[in-house]
């Protein structure tokens, strides 16, 4: 959930404002500040970005952290710390998942960190991604085979992007590339980015630089309206080898006896 009621409350009289000074030095109104203080409204997404400004905080420490005096700033190296991430809820204070379509891409880009904008993608939930924060985006393409284009991958946000691990798949959210879906072939690196690799082996690796990441979800299941095909019948060939790989593991269990 958003701290962000007792956060402003907070960091207002840490620096010693009243709530009209504070109104004046971002130029709204003083009910304004009251409201967002007692949590019965809260700052659209441009003022929350001046607030954190004018504090001198990102976003996402003003959103989620819990800033009270055993509070201490994350580095602003760290690449957890580069943004802030809208999310929406239903009834029942849960967070949805919010399904990114192929023709919303584009837009997704400019209005990832806008809650309105966010608000307005269509959500569902799944009972097995009931803890943590979850994304839907659905892919296009066949670089990722055997994933057929049109699966739709449902990651689970990644905040700190050094606990990225190599060889899983990522959705990568960027300013040049947009949304693609993607296996990491090296931990993160603040100098240089990410190394992603496409599944099939026809599209060449490239890197994505650290500036150019907007978002990283960790890809923890898929849907897809297209089912596999049965497995095909074993041939001569491929029972000869199966032979061989299964003479060279008992040959090998011999030799160390």
């Amino acid at each position: 959930m958003s701290n962000i009621a007792s956060n402003l409350k907070f960091l207002r009289k840490k620096k010693g404002l009243t709530q009209q000074q504070f109104a004046d030095a971002l130029e709204i109104k003083r009910a304004s500040v009251g409201a967002y203080e007692e949590d019965r409204a809260e700052p659209k997404y441009e003022l929350l970005k001046k607030i954190a400004e004018f504090y001198e905080l990102t976003m996402d420490e003003l959103t989620h952290d819990v800033i009270d005096e055993r509070w201490k700033p994350t580095p602003k190296s760290n690449a957890s710390n580069l943004r802030v991430l809208s999310v929406t809820v239903d009834a029942h204070d849960r967070e949805n998942i919010e399904l990114v379509p192929v023709k919303a891409s584009a837009g997704y880009l400019n209005g990832y960190g806008d809650p309105e904008y966010v608000a307005e993608l269509p959500k569902f939930s799944l009972p097995m991604f009931n803890q943590g924060t979850y994304r839907a985006f659905e892919i296009k393409g066949d670089s990722m085979l055997p994933l057929p284009s049109g699966s739709i991958i449902i990651g689970e946000y990644v905040e700190n992007w050094h606990d990225i691990k190599p060889n899983q798949t990522y959705v990568i959210v960027s300013r040049e590339d947009g949304v693609v879906y993607k296996r990491v072939a090296f931990k993160f690196k603040e100098d240089k980015g990410l190394k992603l690799v496409s599944d099939n082996k026809s599209y060449q690796p490239y890197w994505v630089a650290a500036e150019d990441i907007i978002e990283v979800w960790k890809a923890k299941a898929y849907i897809s309206t297209v089912l596999p095909e049965p497995s095909p019948e074993p041939t001569m060939e491929t029972l000869t080898s199966m032979m061989a790989q299964m003479q060279k593991t008992i040959n090998a269990v011999v030799d160390n006896k």
